[in-house]
């Protein structure tokens, strides 16, 4: 038996491993070290995004390029900038096949310069020619990094893959995985009012005074793992008590992703060998690549270094002063220890250090111990051969651009609990057609009943009363409603549209 994937972690690999009953089964992992590709991380404000990306594709051998957006307002708004010095077009699920067609053949054939996307575009794709592909915001995960960055480069010429981010895009994303993966209290409240015999869903969310959409993400949640039975026309009923370990299981992990790629931004070593390391291809790994920014500063497009001033040099000195006389020591205690006189925040601290590290005056190590049965990562810190010869140390190099945004003082824990949200009054949709409410639930009701599912999994209430209001005649109007994706869209959108023609 032969097990076959293209990016998988050792937790993943051991996942299937274990899944498929292979025992002591031989790990064959190859190919993940793209040495022609010049990875930049740069530190950017998101008001100046746009105009970065579009000076760094300005040049001509830098295209064809990918630009990845996190909406898709925000790739017709790059899209439409970008166009007016070279062919850009965007694409995202909120566009009519048709269209999504039109720009992908373009870009394909050469007849586009640049496509500018959410994540809907790539997979599948194969353009040999894709010389830079540009994040504008941060990814929620190392995996889906990866697999976006290698479709630079496929012809084995020298390619970019830039990615831009500040702490604003950890913001972003710590709003939206509360929203998403709301904490396990607040499942509770809706779990505490269920009954063995079964109750209208109404009447559930009534007695969980949440809100409407709070207490349809924490529903549904509660079904995936078990904690609720919910039959076709969303009567309910209580699940098994054990819920609660399988949730917390998931929600730590989505959290973790998004933590690995943090640690990856913040990474003072080789951008490629990281990757390399975090999907476990150590035989293939090397130090460096000699083309990323950690790796060869100079030659960077998304940023520029100086070289430290006098105030910053006389930092490292003190910093590799420490390290001379105690050895390995945790970046935290290191920070605390030399600047106990606040002189360099932690931010700054870690900026130099970085910087120390491109030079070789150190290696930093990540590192993990246990505390009440969590994992605690963190680094250590060691000094090199070059920062222990004091008279014959490089020049140290500090990225000119920094981002106009604080670093906050401590990042919130998945696990800490968010106050409760009241529940608001729905406000009457205008124009909305009785009848026509009546019938899409009726369609969604015979539709969760063939399928043996709840009629959440089918469209949830907020994406029918957005149709009825709406009354949408194409997909692409379909698409811009709310709780309406692809798969719907394409699965369910002739359906759709014959009731709304009726109604």
């Amino acid at each position: 038996m032969i097990a076959l994937t293209a990016t998988a972690t050792p937790l993943v690999q051991d996942d299937i491993a274990g899944q498929l009953n292979l025992a002591d089964a031989a790990r064959f992992i190859h190919g993940f070290w793209r040495e022609n590709i010049a990875i930049e991380v740069v530190d950017a404000p998101q008001k100046e995004r746009a105009g970065l990306a579009c000076r760094i594709l300005g040049e001509a051998e830098r295209r064809p390029a990918i630009v990845y957006a996190p909406t898709r307002r925000e790739t017709e708004r790059l899209a439409r900038e970008m166009g007016r010095a070279f062919g850009a077009a965007a694409y995202h699920a909120g566009l009519e096949g048709s269209r999504r067609k039109e720009v992908q053949t373009r870009f394909l054939n050469g007849d586009l310069d640049v496509i500018v996307a959410t994540i809907a575009f790539g997979m599948g794709i194969d353009k040999p020619d894709v010389r830079t592909v540009i994040h504008t915001a941060l990814p929620g995960s190392v995996e889906g990094y990866y697999q976006e960055i290698g479709r630079a480069g496929r012809d084995g010429e020298p390619s970019r893959a830039i990615l831009m981010q500040s702490y604003a895009d950890r913001h972003t994303h710590d709003y939206f995985f509360e929203r998403d993966y709301p904490d396990a209290s607040v499942l509770g409240r809706v779990f505490d009012v269920l009954r063995a015999e079964a109750q209208p869903k109404e009447s559930v969310r009534a007695r969980s005074r949440l809100g409407e959409e709070e207490f349809d993400i924490a529903l549904e949640k509660l079904w995936i793992h078990g904690g609720a039975a919910v039959d076709y026309s969303e009567n309910v009923t209580r699940g098994e008590i054990e819920w609660r370990a399988s949730y917390l299981a998931q929600r730590e992990y989505k959290m973790a992703q998004f933590e690995k790629m943090l640690s990856y931004c913040d990474a003072t070593a080789c951008r490629m060998a990281v990757l390399v390391k975090y999907f476990g291809g150590f035989e293939e790994s090397r130090s460096r690549c000699g083309t990323c920014d950690f790796c060869n500063a100079e030659s960077a497009v998304g940023q520029s270094f100086r070289p430290a001033d006098e105030r910053e040099t006389g930092q490292v000195a003190r910093i590799l002063g420490a390290l001379r006389t105690a050895g390995p020591v945790a970046a935290g205690r290191l920070h605390a220890q030399v600047f106990a006189d606040q002189s360099l925040d932690r931010r700054g601290f870690e900026e130099l250090l970085g910087a120390m590290a491109r030079a070789g005056l150190i290696d930093t190590v990540a590192t993990s111990f246990e505390k009440d049965g969590k994992r605690i990562d963190f680094r250590k810190v060691h000094i090199t051969a070059a920062g222990r010869d004091v008279g014959g140390a490089p020049e140290v190099l500090i990225p000119a651009r920094r981002a106009a945004v604080s670093r906050p003082t401590k990042r919130r824990s998945a696990g800490k609990a968010k106050k409760a949200v009241k529940p608001k009054a729905k406000p009457a949709a205008k124009g909305v057609s009785a009848s026509l409410g009546e019938a899409l639930r009726a369609w969604r009701l015979a539709e969760a009943k063939k399928k043996g599912v709840p009629a959440f999994r089918i469209l949830s209430d907020r994406a029918l009363d957005a149709i009825a209001e709406k009354r949408p005649q194409s997909a692409r109007e379909l698409l811009e409603l709310p709780g309406v994706g692809l798969s719907i869209a394409e699965k369910y959108g002739a359906q759709i549209f014959r009731i709304v023609d009726r109604s």
